[in-house]
């Protein structure tokens, strides 16, 4: 789980960008058991961005998932604040270096590409390691979460 602040974009995605990142999400989750969803708002005024990122993947009951391996990307944008938040059961396969390093290159993509490709990039390598660590099973997966943008205030 990592927070780094990230340079401002003004507005949060055209529909464009919301189309990529949904379908990232789509076929991220394709060949695994896992689950990614995006959160986002405005801002974050009153607690740590991990924190938060927590309190919102227990608000969307993202724990309740069958094998412990939800993934919650956060983006508080005008405070300029983004974490990563995974459950139990893939956070502890992947490690923390490796959550630190998402966000990390999350954040360089922002700087030099538009933020629909990053995070879109983020959500792939997501997938990628959700695919290694929980792989998916034809006979007992299932899409367990929607794979919509969670836009808060």
């Amino acid at each position: 789980m990592g927070l780094f602040p990230f340079f401002k974009k003004k507005g949060f995605f055209s529909a464009e960008e919301k189309a990529q990142i949904v379908e990232a999400i789509r076929l991220a989750e394709m060949e695994t058991s896992g689950e990614i969803r995006v959160y986002v708002e405005s801002r974050n005024s009153f607690m740590d961005p991990i924190d938060r990122a927590k309190e919102i993947f227990f608000k969307l009951k993202m724990q309740e998932t069958d094998h412990r391996n939800a993934v919650l990307l956060y983006l508080a944008m005008k405070d300029q604040e983004l974490a990563l938040f995974a459950d139990e059961g893939i956070y502890q396969k992947a490690g923390a270096d490796y959550w630190n390093t998402e966000v990390k290159e999350m954040i360089s993509g922002f700087r030099l590409e538009n933020m629909g490709d990053s995070i879109e990039k983020c959500i792939a390598h997501i997938g990628q390691t959700l695919k290694e660590k929980f792989p998916y099973i034809p006979s007992e997966d299932r899409n367990e979460l929607p794979d919509d943008i969670v836009f808060g205030n």
